[in-house]
């Protein structure tokens, strides 16, 4: 139980590297649940509750202030305790969603009282023109606030939760589960929606009708190809 709750800490502190490798999608469900499935010993399973969460995570993006739930968290603990219980792969959702709200706002706490002081710190290397102490600095910042606290918090989590949370949901009445089961049938339809809702203005018109297009006749076209290249020429036009 020790190694796998180490192990499952490492895959969430690989999620975190986004610091150090830049923007690699390593966080993204998929990946973190299908390692997840690896670690405990159900790849199968692993790789079916990724693709659930990540259609629920879809439109989960850091857009400018706005920060999402934490999904790397969320969906390591979600499959983790989910597989441990022998629980079916849709009872994931059920966990992982709670957890990646509760680990976001460990992650503002960490923003607000551990990355500050390596920004200032990088500040006054940047002052005196030292980029190798603004690099290291950036290091040891991204490590402190993001990749170190999030790899003890799932170590953390799965040692002490797992015998936590399925007396949680043996306590569940049935209607409830039922409930909840149907309830994360809708959460792709919401990650669609919030993607959707970042995407989709009125100079998009020409790429919703090829879209359709293509969703009722089930191939691409000549047609389709040719609102979709009206849609960009009018996009790339009309940017500004």
């Amino acid at each position: 139980m020790i190694l796998k709750a180490i192990l499952l800490g490492l895959v969430a502190m690989l999620g975190h590297t986004n610091f150090l490798f830049g923007t690699n999608l390593l966080d993204r469900p998929l990946i973190m649940c299908t390692l997840t499935g690896l670690v405990m010993g159900d790849l199968k399973s692993g790789i079916i509750i990724g693709a659930m969460m990540e259609l629920a995570f879809i439109g989960a993006f850091s857009v400018g202030a706005s920060l999402p739930p934490d999904m790397i968290s969320g969906g390591v603990l979600g499959a983790a305790l989910t597989l441990a219980a022998g629980n079916d792969p849709e009872v994931a959702l059920t966990i992982g969603v709670p957890i990646a709200s509760l680990a976001l706002l460990m992650k503002n706490a960490c923003k607000i009282f551990i990355l500050p002081i390596f920004v200032h710190k990088a500040d006054d290397y940047a002052v005196k023109g030292n980029s190798k102490g603004v690099a290291r600095m950036h290091m040891l910042g991204g490590f402190l606030y993001l990749n170190l606290p999030y790899g003890i918090f799932v170590f953390s989590a799965f040692l002490l939760g797992n015998t936590v949370i399925q007396s949680v949901l043996d306590a569940i009445p049935q209607f409830i589960k039922s409930g909840l089961t149907i309830a994360t049938g809708l959460m792709p339809a919401l990650g669609f929606a919030v993607l959707a809702s970042m995407i989709i203005n009125k100079k998009n018109w020409y790429f919703i009708i090829g879209i359709s297009h293509f969703c009722i006749h089930g191939n691409v076209s000549n047609r389709s190809c040719t609102f979709c290249n009206s849609y960009s020429s009018y996009n790339s036009k009309y940017a500004e």
